[in-house]
């Protein structure tokens, strides 16, 4: 009736262009009710099949194939499948086989139903025939391992591609779709391979792959076989840089960080730069206590002169090695007083200035706590801080660093001040809590406990998960031995020991331990004490004493205070210094198992992954 309305008005000429147009928003408007009403009945007919009643679900795709065979085949064809009519399947499939004998959608779906009847031969005997047969087009070709891949078959979506590079004669093409499909078959040889073929065209995806593999990778072959796969790319392209940039990285995924400077090397050369990505490099294998190798790299950049820009730089941190390679393991006092030079001639060489604050804050730390040359690094840090336009952040240590050395240099006062200082200057970020904590830790030396847990208790809410968990155990701590001991005198002792330790001198230190008992004996400081003779033993690199005092807390006060502590200490030690890698692993599980609430708990489970082979060395 509407429709034959609009014609009669139609003949009206003064009316027929409004009326042209209100037809033609009628016709939309009639359209848009129809797609509403069937997208009413699709929603529902999913609902039916999330509830259990395919019948109804097919029912409703059935009306809705009638109306628009086009759009809801694939729901009626699964349908079908879902409440085994395959027969109705078959003859819709072939009918719109016929109708569109170019889209391979059908194809795949009568190949789908031969497998769901049991009918493998049939099935592979469709799939084959639509590989087979493909025309020589690109689009084509990922249209149809696209289809494959979304109805569940990888292996035909694999296997579609490689046909494609056949027929296109190209064996360059797909690589970035056959590396996700490996990826996800978890074929990891053949995934490295379409990645290091990709990266031959397209070096900017390095950053994708490494992320990839890092995820993808589990344990030490997994890296060899990369490290193969590698060479042997590089043999056939030795004048593509991102693979030899790839093969460093692997070196470094296995910690294997002499062969990694090696590969780094040869490519700066290669390519004359200014040796950044070396500096880069040394900043990691500095990262991984790989010193040697960070001293040899920041050498190579400073032989490239002082017009480089990172001459000054590496000079710095070459320092930096070193203190750190010296002061990590046994060393005499000539080589402190060596290292101390060594700052000094820098320092004379580029003066002190911005660039060179930060060698300066080196220097006072090895004066104060391994030469104990108090007023030279407090003199150091006072010219340091006032520097003009040092670094925010340099400056800020700086000052840390100076609170320290006064209360080293029994100037408590001075100390607190200039803590508060960064408090002030600094307010809301870590640097912040780190002085707040400093000052918390002077007040404990000092032995105004009530003041200091004042303190500590507001930093258990810390942003940094190590001044909150060094707060709360220093918090717990007081409130302990000062509950039944209101004048906490054998606790004071200990903060004294504590301040020694702080200090670097260890003898000391383990003299005034060892006479808390006689002064104040039934104290319970006993696993206190424990903990801090092995953090002197450390400092002394005395590791299977600090070890053995470690154990006492780990085996006969499961439930103390410091108990995690000393089960992830015992693993770090055993994993990087006596070198027992089974043991080790026996401690991070005690953390995993024993203590799920330790603030280690994360760390150790990493550890343990990577000591078992699940994760890459240094990942």
């Amino acid at each position: 009736m509407l429709i034959t309305w609009l014609h009669t008005l139609l003949r009206n000429n003064k009316q027929k262009v409004w009326l042209k147009q209100l037809c033609v928003i009628t016709v939309l408007l009639l359209a848009g009710l129809t797609a509403h009403a069937q997208m009413e009945d699709l929603e529902l007919a999913m609902q039916y099949s999330r509830n259990g009643e395919p019948q109804k679900a097919a029912d409703i795709y059935q009306k809705l194939y009638k109306l628009s065979n086009e759009s809801y085949f694939q729901f009626y064809f699964k349908s079908l499948i879902g409440i085994k009519k395959f027969d109705e399947a078959e003859s819709i499939t072939k009918k719109m086989m016929r109708k569109h004998p170019q889209d391979y959608q059908y194809n795949i779906a009568l190949g789908n139903l031969y497998r769901e009847k049991g009918l493998q031969d049939k099935a592979d005997a469709v799939f084959n025939d639509i590989i087979k047969n493909m025309p020589a087009e690109q689009s084509t070709v990922s249209e149809i391992a696209m289809q494959f891949y979304q109805a569940e078959n990888a292996d035909l979506a694999i296997k579609t591609f490689v046909q494609g590079r056949k027929i296109l004669h190209n064996n360059d093409l797909y690589s970035n779709e056959l590396s996700s499909l490996y990826r996800y078959k978890h074929d990891k040889p053949n995934m490295v391979n379409e990645f290091i073929s990709l990266l031959l065209r397209h070096p900017e995806f390095v950053g994708q792959m490494k992320n990839t593999l890092l995820n993808q990778f589990d344990g030490n072959d997994d890296y060899n076989m990369l490290k193969a796969a590698l060479l042997k790319a590089i043999q056939a392209n030795p004048q593509q840089l991102v693979l030899a940039d790839m093969l460093t990285w692997q070196y470094l995924q296995q910690k294997q960080f002499d062969q990694a400077l090696l590969q780094a090397l040869a490519l700066s050369r290669r390519q004359k730069d200014d040796g950044s990505s070396i500096f880069d490099l040394c900043q990691t294998l500095v990262s991984n206590a790989a010193y040697d190798e960070a001293i040899r790299g920041y050498e190579y950049i400073i032989s490239k002169g002082k017009d480089n820009e990172f001459y000054v730089s590496a000079k710095i941190e070459l320092l930096t090695a070193k203190n750190l390679k010296i002061t990590s393991g046994k060393y005499e006092q000539a080589d402190l007083l060596g290292l101390e030079k060594d700052y000094q001639n820098l320092l004379s060489e580029f003066g002190r200035n911005s660039s060179t604050a930060f060698a300066m804050q080196k220097l006072a730390q090895l004066q104060a706590f391994k030469l104990h040359k108090l007023n030279d690094a407090q003199k150091l840090l006072e010219d340091a801080i006032t520097i003009p336009n040092i670094r925010p952040n340099t400056l800020a240590n700086c000052k840390l660093d100076l609170g320290d050395v006064y209360l080293l240099n029994n100037k408590p006062w001075d100390a607190t001040l200039m803590y508060s200082q960064i408090e002030k200057s600094f307010p809301a970020t870590a640097i912040a809590q780190e002085a707040q904590y400093r000052n918390a830790k002077l007040a404990y030396y000092t032995g105004d406990f009530t003041w200091a847990k004042g303190q500590l208790d507001v930093l258990k809410a810390a942003t940094s998960q190590l001044i909150a968990n060094d707060a709360l155990n220093l918090s717990l701590m007081i409130s302990d031995h000062t509950a039944f001991d209101s004048t906490g005198n054998a606790l004071k002792m200990y903060a004294r020991a504590d301040l020694l330790i702080f200090k670097q001198e260890p003898d000391k230190a383990l003299i005034t331990l060892d006479s808390i008992d006689k002064a104040y004996p039934g104290n319970n400081l006993i696993n206190d004490i424990l903990m801090a003779k092995a953090r002197i033993h450390i400092q002394k690199k005395e590791y299977e004493l600090a070890a053995n005092n470690l154990k006492i807390i780990a085996d006969d006060n499961k439930f103390d205070l410091w108990a995690d502590d000393a089960v992830y200490m015992l693993g770090d030690i055993y994993e990087n210094q006596l070198n027992d890698k089974a043991k080790a692993q026996a401690y991070y599980q005690r953390i995993i198992t024993d203590y799920p609430g330790s603030s280690w708990l994360n760390d150790a489970r990493k550890r343990f992954r990577t000591l078992r082979g699940d994760l890459p060395a240094g990942s």
